[in-house]
């Protein structure tokens, strides 16, 4: 018993850390999150980001916790928020909200359920996510589907914005493709990881597939940089 209590503050620490703006709305990290929401938002002068994809050179940079934390701050600005698990290779986002993954992404675009079978409500105000559902054998195929593009529409029809968790870009083409018909698209990458030939091949990918890079957010820097912990550059 004592075992099974230890797991249950395991988990629940992971998912803090996971969620940390969430559980820890006044620490340094999470304002930092907000000012990425804020160069988001200030990024497209004459339009809105209503579909915002967020990805990563390679896997293992942090490009889904910053893509739950992204989605957190806006909720919280009073914002209706989707975020869908669109990694069907390597899903994590129903683990990080405990959700079921029965049904999900994939699910509706084989047309085995609908929108509004796969959406869940979070403990989180304003925040609704769409697990990645069973992991299918054609995931590109998927996602440059019709079915994808209909439920893109639907889905903004009733949320101010959606948000994309997505395969890293140097590994398969999902993220191309999820971007060349996205409002904008976010590269993480990690300080100290990431390789700098990695993060052009992968900025050069996204744009040839024509994506709106808005920038770059620098994950994992060194907490004894006076400037923070994240960063967010501009079209570099």
């Amino acid at each position: 018993m004592a075992f099974k209590s230890k797991r249950r503050r395991t988990e629940g620490a992971r998912k803090e850390r996971s969620l940390i703006s969430h559980y820890s709305p006044k620490s340094p990290t999470t304002e930092q999150y907000r000012t990425i929401r804020t160069n988001i938002e200030f990024s497209q002068v004459d339009k809105t980001v209503r579909t915002l994809v967020v990805t990563s050179a390679s896997p293992g940079e942090g490009k889904s916790t910053t893509t739950n934390n992204l989605a957190v701050v806006m909720a919280q600005q009073g914002k209706q928020v989707l975020l869908i698990d669109a990694d069907l290779r390597k899903p994590t986002t129903h683990y990080t909200f405990r959700l079921a993954n029965q049904q999900g992404l994939s699910t509706v675009l084989t047309r085995q359920s609908t929108l509004e079978d796969t959406i869940r409500k979070t403990e989180i105000d304003n925040l609704f996510v769409m697990s990645s559902g069973p992991v299918p054998p054609n995931p590109a195929e998927l996602l440059t589907s019709t079915a994808m593009k209909k439920m893109i529409e639907q889905a903004k029809e009733v949320f101010d914005v959606i948000i994309f968790d997505s395969p890293p870009v140097l590994a398969v083409t999902d993220a191309q493709i999820l971007s060349s018909y996205s409002d904008g698209t976010v590269l993480v990458v990690a300080s100290g990881s990431t390789e700098t030939e990695s993060a052009k091949l992968a900025r050069d990918l996204l744009l040839k597939s024509q994506a709106k890079l808005l920038g770059v957010v620098l994950n994992r820097k060194s907490k004894k940089d006076k400037n923070g912990y994240y960063y967010y550059y501009g079209n570099s």
